[in-house]
């Protein structure tokens, strides 16, 4: 991925990372806060997070989770398509069994028998815990 591919303010300049070298980038700091208002069960894809923010696209989502995202309910930011996250399908599928996030069960000729998302009833449109969004 490209340094250009990411949102201007998810590179913070030199000085700013010489005086708080944990900070987060603010582009991050808001893909991380969308995560954590998905509520349990449901789930938004990364172009969904990257639509509710006005900015960037899936891919950059997508790098902000595989950065900083494992200390937010990550397995709530999902592919498009509803498959589980590979290295990750284990977790995430304890993760939705015990939110009761809706599956659909893997046919015996799916590879590795994993169920996916059913993304048609676990899609979250940001509606009704987003009114105090920003």
């Amino acid at each position: 991925m490209s340094e250009q591919s990411i949102p201007d303010d998810a590179h913070p300049d030199d000085e700013a990372r010489r005086e708080h070298p944990d900070a987060l980038p603010e582009y991050a700091e808001r893909v991380l806060e969308v995560a954590e208002l998905i509520p349990p069960g449901r789930v938004m894809t990364y172009g969904d997070v990257a639509e509710w923010l006005e900015e960037g696209g899936p891919r950059q989502v997508g790098r902000v989770m595989a950065l900083y995202g494992g200390a937010v309910p990550w397995w709530r930011v999902v592919r498009a398509d509803g498959a589980l996250l590979p290295g990750h399908e284990l977790r995430a599928l304890g993760h939705y069994r015990a939110e009761g996030t809706p599956l659909k069960e893997a046919s015996r000729a799916a590879e590795g028998h994993l169920p996916r998302l059913d993304m048609r009833r676990a899609r979250w449109d940001g509606g009704e815990r987003a009114e105090g969004h920003t």
